[in-house]
């Protein structure tokens, strides 16, 4: 079994989801299915630095890149157009048994399905949240126009809808797309667990690189910039806990004018000196972010699933959510960290609680890793999805283009 990973980019600036796709694709590869990703060399402004139109090893994983075309105007380098990618996919599609496609509004996914419908190569689609509520208000008559004219047609026409959360999947439903949809999480690699003195030897390299107390509590955000992570909801909250004591760590990348706006945000806050901005952390410095901090924050407007949030739950880190994060019910039901609601005073609450009780935050911190381990590690989700491709390729109805006959195919 062949299947071919369609994405616009897998550029770690993006976030989650090019990470979530090459992890995935890797775990396949251990099974009976040959996995392929082909992407732009999309990097935000600028492009990646890899060898285009040719299959390369990139972190471990089979990636065919091609170039993606880069004007200065940023609505159209968003879009990522590809004529070579276009070009490969139209010569190459009938090599392979399935496509995944992820991703929706964006050149290289919505020309792979059209490719593929005319093709009649059978095609999931994973929307990445698209179709949330809160993404379908952003550039609204823009994506009601593409939806109607381009993408509606696609979406009905694949073989089925990938939601990685019931919540994105009970959004999505508002659309009345008629088309067959599972719900699979994403998977994540499992870290090695640390003992006691595993665990105080990582807390304390951090506050040391850091030049920090060896005591001082350290608040983690760990994700891509952007506006719908509701840091003009966290900044504030942190300002409320003048007297708490406390370093916030603040890791991820954006676009520049977004970071000038939370230089404001962090200065209206009186966070000045209590913030360290880190940049794009990957690797080392990331593990050692999640295994040497006390709490992740992340209070995003929507999530239609949370990566950032799930590998600090495998890392026994807990948590503070937002209800608009998919894995916000998950936190909540299995004790591995504090909900909020999107309000500056809420949000305050959850960090005074969850740095108030060290003995509390080490009980989550078991909780999480075993979590991790029972409903993500990325080899059982693996398997999970290859059962869904075989089972899609078995409907004997897709030779003739026709819809399969149940309303949800089961990630069970």
């Amino acid at each position: 079994m062949k299947i071919l990973h369609v994405i616009p980019s897998i550029s770690p600036l993006r976030g989650g989801p090019s990470l979530a796709i090459l992890e995935m694709v890797k775990a396949l590869n251990q099974l009976d299915v040959l996995a392929e990703i082909v992407t732009t060399n999309d990097h935000g402004s600028d492009l990646l630095d890899v060898p285009l139109n040719q299959l390369v090893d990139y972190q471990e994983a089979p990636v065919y890149f091609f170039s993606r075309f880069s004007p200065p105007i940023h609505s159209i380098r968003e879009f990522a157009y590809s004529g070579s990618l276009t070009s490969w996919l139209w010569k190459n599609i009938h090599d392979y048994d399935l496509l995944h496609i992820h991703a929706i509004f964006s050149y290289p996914s919505t020309i792979a399905m059209v490719i593929a419908r005319h093709h009649r190569i059978p095609y999931i689609v994973r929307p990445l949240g698209q179709l949330c509520t809160w993404s379908l208000q952003q550039s609204a008559r823009k994506k009601q126009a593409y939806l109607q004219l381009i993408e509606r047609e696609n979406l009905y026409r694949s073989s089925a809808l990938h939601f990685t959360s019931v919540q994105e999947q009970n959004e999505a439903e508002i659309l009345e797309l008629d088309c067959p949809s599972f719900i699979l999480p994403h998977g994540i690699t499992i870290p090695p667990t640390l003992n006691d003195i595993q665990q105080q030897q990582a807390h304390q390299s951090l506050r040391q690189q850091l030049q920090l107390p060896s005591d001082e509590p350290i608040l983690l955000f760990l994700s891509r910039l952007h506006a719908k992570k509701g840091l003009d909801y966290l900044l504030p909250a942190l300002g409320q806990l003048k007297g708490q004591r406390f370093t916030f760590l603040l890791a991820g990348s954006g676009e520049l004018a977004y970071e000038a706006e939370i230089s404001q945000l962090i200065k209206a806050a009186g966070l000045d000196g209590r913030v360290h901005r880190l940049g794009l952390v990957a690797g080392e410095m990331k593990q050692l972010l999640l295994k040497g901090s006390d709490l992740f924050v992340l209070t995003s407007y929507s999530e239609n699933f949370g990566v950032a949030v799930l590998e600090a739950i495998a890392a026994g880190l807990p948590v503070v959510v937002t209800f608009g994060v998919a894995l916000a019910e998950v936190v909540k039901e299995e004790s591995v960290g504090f909900v909020a609601e999107l309000e500056v005073e809420s949000i305050a609450t959850a960090i005074r609680q969850g740095l108030a009780n060290p003995t509390k935050r080490r009980e989550m911190s078991a909780r999480a890793r075993a979590l991790a381990r029972r409903d993500y590690a990325w080899d059982s989700i693996a398997q999970r999805l290859c059962q869904i491709y075989k089972r899609i390729l078995n409907q004997p109805t897709l030779s003739s283009y026709s819809k399969v006959e149940s309303k949800d195919i089961v990630a069970s």
